[in-house]
């Protein structure tokens, strides 16, 4: 399991040195950016968007949707020869069977099991069925009006003056320049969500306290934790991410080297606190196991 962590890790790391954060959608003329299983329709989560993007930033993959190479997951079709697939992790917790456990040890003991599965892009598969080779409808609603549902259902304080964004734990507030100050709505709205991300660590939502962990400074950790939490929700909202805060990437590089397990457990929160704004706008997540959508 240890080597699963590695892997990831130094293809994250890779990616942030070439000034590519795999979180930032690659995907910018085609469906809702959120790599998901052709067959099934669900989304990949937490730190699979992450492996999937980065394969899709790697090998110039237009589309965001993925199969196993499996005969029940594959109706019909066949990779073409030559073709690589991409690595996804499954996690779970196990519980340890009674004969395993220390003596001594009174309560049931549960680990984490990690397996690692691979996919590939539908654009790497021959013979699909018409209804998997065409392409989703992009969605009914407009990508600002969801953006305007998802902020509004939340119930977060938003305020619009001054020159500087920021979320203020104090008040529990969200300040932002006026809209009129950015050039487009799309970097308005990313920023918004990068905040309202950093909203969920409030102790009565998401309960993220501040505080050094895996080798970061508090608020390099919570701003990885945002960057990522505001990709997954412009992603939902048809909306392409941007990089808020990328005087941090070498903290985060640092931190990575040294630790394996960093970046799972920061695209986990991530994914939480999306999870979490979602859940206020009664847009429920996928109840399927985070890795695993074949």
């Amino acid at each position: 399991m240890n080597d699963i962590y590695t892997r990831v890790t130094e293809r994250i790391v890779a990616s942030l040195e070439a000034g590519v954060p795999p979180w930032i959608q690659p995907w910018a003329d085609s469906d809702d950016g959120l790599p998901s299983n052709a067959a099934t329709a669900r989304r990949y989560r937490g730190i699979n968007v992450l492996l999937l993007h980065l394969e899709a930033q790697l090998r110039g993959f237009r589309d965001s949707r993925w199969l196993t190479c499996r005969p029940p997951a594959l109706p019909g079709g066949h990779v073409r020869k030559g073709e690589h697939g991409a690595p996804i992790v499954f996690f779970r917790w196990r519980e340890v069977p009674d004969a395993d456990r220390p003596e001594g040890e009174p309560e049931p003991r549960v680990v984490p099991m990690l397996r690692t599965f691979t996919v590939f892009n539908v654009g790497q598969i021959e013979g699909l069925p018409p209804e998997l080779v065409r392409k989703p409808e992009p969605p009914p609603w407009s990508p600002v009006e969801e953006a305007e549902h998802v902020v509004a259902c939340s119930g977060a304080v938003v305020r619009e003056d001054g020159n500087r964004a920021f979320y203020s734990p104090t008040d529990d507030s969200i300040q932002l320049p006026p809209r009129s100050s950015f050039d487009a709505a799309d970097a308005f709205y990313a920023t918004l969500l990068h905040e309202l991300s950093h909203w969920t660590g409030h102790p009565t939502r998401c309960n993220r306290p501040l505080g050094r962990r895996h080798g970061l400074e508090a608020y390099a950790f919570e701003e990885l934790v945002a960057e990522m939490g505001a990709a997954f929700l412009c992603a939902h909202c048809a909306l392409p991410a941007r990089l808020e805060h990328a005087t941090y990437i070498e903290a985060w590089l640092q931190a990575l080297r040294g630790d394996r397990r960093l970046i799972f457990t920061a695209a986990a929160k991530a994914q939480a606190a999306a999870d979490f704004v979602l859940r206020t706008a009664c847009i429920e997540p996928s109840p399927e196991a985070e890795a695993l959508a074949a």
